[in-house]
């Protein structure tokens, strides 16, 4: 198989994707933001092109499977929620280019769960409209981690698979729900610097009346704590490298702490010897991590358009 990796961030699909192809090859990423060109680099060898409306589809080189996890900020309900009036919004478009030209077998793509019922649903009406005008059978479920993942977040994502061919597009259904063996406590690390402790800082004063429970997690929303009364990480965002109010908060036995850098990647499945670039500042790490996904639950979907295939044949 034979993919390129649009707005690829620092890889979550493109690792998903490749744990269950294990052939696969990646022709072709894209990403525009410099920071994540690093870590993607440190990984996979590559740095991904950079603006993807300055690159012509044929320029492309002819590949099986489109992954996408497209920019969600125009959708979110964390933003303005401005959807394709938001410039962000409008390069589903440029997917839509590249799609027509090459006509791929599967397209993938990943975007916050807002996205079904924006706009009154108008929003996904155009994004089926415009894939199904090039031939294309669609199916989108809202998947969540701790449901989906073996992984204790909770995190509720839309995924959206098209085929072209119409067989296998009846033979493929989303994964199936998980039981969620994974406790916090397996994703935390051990050895924790300093700098990631609240002790004798400003912000230890207004949380340490609230933060009182060992195994479970808080998050400093600017003006109060909320706890996590699920026992499950709240959701990672990408504001959590702006300013770290949103970074989740835990009790441990030499103080309050914010999740570290690696903690976070492990909320999200990947892999231990992943690499995060000690050269760049935590709130890029940080960042990248909040907008990235969920390596588990890509797999199964990924699981999934393979069995899709395999049935076909």
């Amino acid at each position: 198989m034979r993919f390129i990796d649009l707005f690829a961030g620092i890889g979550g699909i493109r690792l998903g994707f490749e744990a269950v192809f294990k052939d696969a090859q990646c022709l072709f990423s894209s990403e525009w933001d410099k920071y994540a060109q690093i870590t993607y680099e440190a990984n996979f060898g590559e740095k991904p092109s950079d603006d993807i409306t300055l690159i012509k589809e044929e320029e492309i080189p002819p590949f099986d499977i489109l992954l996408a996890g497209f920019p969600c900020q125009a959708f979110s309900v964390a933003g303005l929620r401005k959807g394709f009036e938001d410039t962000r919004g409008t390069l589903f478009f440029d997917i839509v280019r590249i799609i027509k030209y090459h006509k791929p077998q599967v397209v993938f793509l990943e975007n916050v769960k807002n996205l079904k019922t924006h706009n009154h649903g108008n929003t996904i009406k155009t994004i089926y409209h415009e894939l199904q005008k090039l031939g294309y059978f669609i199916k989108d479920k809202i998947l969540n981690t701790m449901d989906y993942g073996n992984i204790p977040q909770n995190r509720e994502r839309i995924y959206i698979v098209c085929f072209l061919s119409e067989e296998a597009y009846f033979n493929f259904k989303f994964p199936s729900k998980i039981l969620l063996e994974t406790k916090i406590i397996d994703c935390l690390n051990n050895n924790i610097e300093e700098k990631y402790y609240y002790n004798n800082k400003p912000l230890f004063e207004r949380v340490v009346s609230d933060i009182v429970k060992k195994n479970t997690l808080y998050q400093w929303r600017r003006k109060y704590v909320r706890e996590n009364k699920n026992n499950v990480c709240p959701t990672l965002t990408a504001n959590m490298g702006m300013g770290g109010h949103n970074v989740p908060i835990l009790l441990d036995d030499k103080g309050i702490r914010k999740l570290t850098p690696r903690e976070c990647a492990n909320f999200q499945g990947f892999p231990s010897n992943y690499i995060l670039p000690t050269n760049l500042p935590d709130s890029a790490i940080y960042k990248q991590i909040g907008n990235s996904v969920s390596i588990p639950v890509i797999k199964q979907v990924a699981n999934c358009i393979k069995n899709a295939f395999i049935d076909k044949k």
